[in-house]
């Protein structure tokens, strides 16, 4: 799998990352020992996660498989702080407190003694900047953090971090955001992509496949075994369900025909090469479903398909992001 720096760090990551989120709740140990050896043995390098996923049991499941699987040091480990873990004071949110507090159950859950990249999971607004980002960079000295980022962040907040640790002597860069980007959800190219183009930031896109939408099981109708049917993430793919995503998923769907490939794979290499991505977050129900997403590794789309592509899901701008287009 073709390696990528991550923004403008040292950092080298796969260009494919392995999303962990039903790990420990929907995906049992097996299912996930399947994937991280079908993920690696590919060539697969990134591993994300966040301390919240299945109330932790995500980690402890990653810190269980690594080293029966893979050597530590083979792998970018990749987790979040901030979301609300449990109701006391640290329990959440990104005060100096709430995230080394985080960081120390991360690490004790991934029987690790440092995470590669550590990112903030979201703008905590109760909270000022610099405590939050001078957290971060204890972190980073401690050498229990080696690089950080972001994620759903906002435009400004993306642009008001990065150039607070631009511009203070000894803090720790951004150098990545987690944000949802696919065919289906382009809103990030209004202000957040410029804004981490401008400081160097890469993009890591969650949700590539439109949360499961892009792969064309739910044109007809909702499969029984899939996401879409389930009480926990049902309201969660059926935003996608539009009459602008029908169109869009037809036009994916003839692509893939006429290319000889996949949906699934059409989607994912159309986010891959978007500008400014280093890697989609791909999570996977087993280790037959995944594969389906390495075998994308090798799709190009062709100049005509990717710009009939971005014609279809062309987001609407408003002003001044029109006025600037």
């Amino acid at each position: 799998m073709e390696q990528r720096h991550l923004g403008r760090s040292g950092l080298r990551v796969s260009r494919l990352a392995l999303g962990t989120m039903t790990w420990g709740r929907d995906t049992d140990a097996e299912a996930a020992a399947a994937q991280l050896a079908a993920f690696t043995e590919a060539g697969g390098t990134l591993v994300d996660t966040a301390d919240v996923y299945a109330d932790g049991d995500t980690e402890r499941l990653i810190g269980a498989l690594i080293d029966d699987i893979v050597p530590r040091d083979h792998i970018v480990l990749a987790t979040k702080a901030v979301a609300r873990r449990h109701d006391g004071p640290f329990g959440g949110g990104a005060s100096r407190g709430a995230l080394l507090a985080a960081l120390e159950a991360s690490l004790t859950r991934l029987d690790t003694d440092h995470v590669d990249l550590w990112q903030l999971h979201a703008w905590d607004a109760l909270t000022p900047l610099e405590e939050t980002l001078c957290a971060v960079d204890a972190a980073v000295r401690s050498g229990k953090v080696r690089y950080a980022g972001i994620s759903n962040y906002s435009g400004w907040q993306t642009a008001t971090a990065a150039t607070r640790q631009a511009h203070t002597p000894g803090a720790a860069p951004l150098v990545s955001t987690q944000v949802e980007y696919s065919l289906l959800e382009r809103g990030i190219e209004r202000e957040v992509a410029p804004a981490a183009a401008h400081h160097g930031i890469g993009i890591l896109a969650w949700a590539p496949l439109g949360r499961g939408v892009l792969t064309g099981k739910y044109r007809t109708n909702t499969p029984a075994d899939s996401r879409g049917a389930s009480p926990q993430w049902g309201n969660y793919i059926e935003q996608h369900r539009t009459d602008r995503a029908a169109r869009i998923v037809q036009a994916v769907a003839t692509a893939a025909d006429g290319l000889g490939t996949s949906p699934l794979a059409v989607a994912l290499a159309w986010v891959r090469d978007r500008p400014g991505v280093t890697a989609p977050v791909v999570g996977a129900r087993d280790a037959a479903q995944l594969r389906g997403s390495l075998a994308a590794e090798s799709l190009i789309l062709p100049p005509e398909i990717r710009a009939a592509l971005d014609d279809v899901s062309k987001p609407d701008l408003a002003y001044p992001e029109r006025h600037l287009d």
